[in-house]
């Protein structure tokens, strides 16, 4: 007899599907759902199913096996670019017939300033050197934080920053440069590939627990005091009873 009535990994859609979380936007829950891939980092993929043995001329199968990578605490308020620690193990003194210890490889990491054009301020963050390829490969740090996907960020500081690049871009903040609207305009029409409804923006990047008390204020209303319904409720009741009444109409009398 199974443990559990639904298998584990059905315990998140599950979830999504019952409760305050079926009522959260529909674009949002599909943002969950369409958990993309991320891109290999640690490891080269194959890029195929199959290939060609070059000693016997076989078509043989691959697969592409992840390396496991730990993204610490620290990692959520830099941008690593998708790098993390990997957790192994080493020989002792490089030798083969001693025993095993833990190793742990992290990436070099570095204090780098970044200028936002959208959000004009900069940022001091920790970044790792493919980082930097990567904004240089994207063409500047606004493109990179609004091109790649939250998989691939792996960043929850990134996730923040892409937020608020959208709901300036979505309400067109005058705010933006107020003494040179035309820099202003030409920001705005230099991003406007990546304009989404504000509705939308201000979903982006959030977690599940952040969604879901965001959708908890949102449907939260004041408590209404009971002389305010006592009045409303007698108001109505004497409107009705004078519509019930009859109307008596006088005559005047004419004067001859």
């Amino acid at each position: 007899m199974p443990l559990h009535r639904f298998p584990v990994h059905l315990w998140r859609q599950l979830q999504l599907q019952e409760g305050i979380c079926s009522r959260l936007p529909a674009h949002f829950l599909r943002s969950l759902e369409d958990a993309q891939t991320p891109t290999p980092v640690h490891y080269r993929s194959h890029g195929a199913k199959f290939k060609i043995n070059p000693k016997n001329g076989q078509r043989e199968r691959v697969e592409d096996v992840p390396i496991p990578i730990y993204y610490p605490p620290e990692s959520q308020k830099g941008l690593w670019g998708g790098e993390g620690w990997i957790l192994g193990y080493r020989y002792a003194n490089n030798d083969k017939l001693s025993n095993r210890v833990k190793k742990v490889w992290k990436p070099q990491l570095f204090q780098r300033e970044l200028y936002s054009e959208i959000l004009d301020k900069k940022f001091t963050v920790t970044v790792t050197m493919r980082t930097l390829d990567l904004i240089d490969e994207a063409y500047g740090f606004d493109f990179y934080i609004l091109k790649t996907p939250k998989e691939d960020l792996c960043s929850k500081f990134g996730m923040d920053l892409k937020r608020g690049m959208l709901l300036r871009l979505a309400r067109q903040d005058p705010k933006l440069h107020p003494d040179d609207p035309e820099r202003r305009v030409a920001i705005y029409d230099k991003y406007k590939e990546f304009v989404i409804p504000e509705e939308e923006a201000e979903w982006v990047g959030l977690t599940l627990e952040e969604a879901v008390e965001k959708q908890r204020l949102l449907e939260e209303k004041d408590p209404v005091p009971l002389f305010k319904i006592y009045v409303e409720e007698l108001i109505e009741r004497l409107q009705q009873q004078a519509l019930s009444e009859p109307v008596v109409v006088q005559k005047r009398a004419s004067g001859k």
